[in-house]
């Protein structure tokens, strides 16, 4: 999971929540004081949560960008319901779409998933290529890949599908703090409210989401071919990482970005998560993109 590397929301920011025609939507919202040049709406991955943003707000606002950061359904503060049908891709992306409604009333609206919410948007491009022109001004695909995790990491998520029907969350939670203290690997010391946070947002996760979700990671269809038919000529598309990720080769990114015919980034002493691992270097990347 990515792990914020502050809580505090910068002056330019506010929690509040999304009104949507498909529900709300928990959201931090950054909005510059002069001029803006665009928004954009960031969609976070797995077991993640606006807050995995919170670092880029500041950057990309002083830059002169409105910025929103939601949770999806299922994460975190916006809660969803005990039912399968809520959480596959589909519907998320029927969610990107829906806030994308709302959100480009603002002016020419920047899109970016990380992680799972890659997928997720991807998903929301394809449905709404379907459907006549595209409404967003650009597409970021961030620590994604073209299918399914690595094995590695797929074995790890099939772990956590098998117990989700028989633990609760806590009793989950609790079990993987002893493998990360049993590991003798090292780990790194969080602050405190950053440490509580994480417990928080892993146990306010419905695990429905969790199951439906980790189910599409560990078997993702590969529809880059299809985002490039749709995206040529119409979405100037950016792939970014950090220079390492457990959960798709970085080649294998790189091998989306020329599918896709996109731009590409790699962020110097990243992991799976630049966003919260090195904010300042990753918000150049995404206003320079976007500008």
């Amino acid at each position: 999971m990515s792990t914020p590397p502050f809580l505090t929301l910068p002056d330019c920011a506010r929690a509040e929540r999304v009104v949507t025609a498909r529900g709300e939507f928990a959201a931090l919202r950054a909005e510059p004081d002069g001029p803006v040049r665009g928004s954009a709406l960031l969609v976070p991955g797995f077991t993640g949560s606006k807050e995995d943003f919170i670092a880029l707000l500041e950057p990309l606002v002083a830059a002169g960008y409105r910025v929103t950061a939601v949770d999806q359904r299922g994460q975190y503060e916006t809660g969803g319901p005990d039912d399968d049908a809520a959480y596959t891709v589909d519907a998320l992306g029927a969610d990107v779409r829906a806030l994308t409604e709302v959100l480009a009333q603002d002016g020419p609206l920047h899109l970016l998933g990380h992680s799972f919410g890659g997928q997720v948007v991807r998903e929301a491009v394809l449905a709404a290529a379907a459907e006549g022109p595209l409404p967003w001004r650009s597409l970021t695909l961030m620590a994604t890949g073209p299918g399914p995790i690595d094995p590695a990491e797929a074995a790890r998520t099939k772990l956590l599908l098998d117990v989700l029907p028989v633990m609760t969350l806590e009793e989950i939670w609790q079990v993987m703090r002893q493998m990360d203290e049993s590991s003798g690997e090292p780990k790194p010391v969080l602050e405190p409210a950053v440490a509580k946070f994480l417990h928080r947002r892993w146990v306010a996760n419905v695990p429905r989401a969790l199951a439906v979700t980790g189910g599409h990671l560990v078997a993702a269809p590969d529809r880059v071919d299809e985002l490039a038919a749709v995206t040529a000529g119409a979405l100037p598309v950016l792939v970014l990482s950090g220079e390492r990720d457990y959960a798709w080769p970085v080649p294998e990114q790189s091998g989306m970005a020329e599918r896709l015919g996109a731009r590409r980034v790699v962020v110097a002493d990243a992991g799976h998560s630049p966003n919260a691992e090195q904010p300042a270097a990753t918000a150049r990347a995404l206003a320079a993109f976007w500008a």
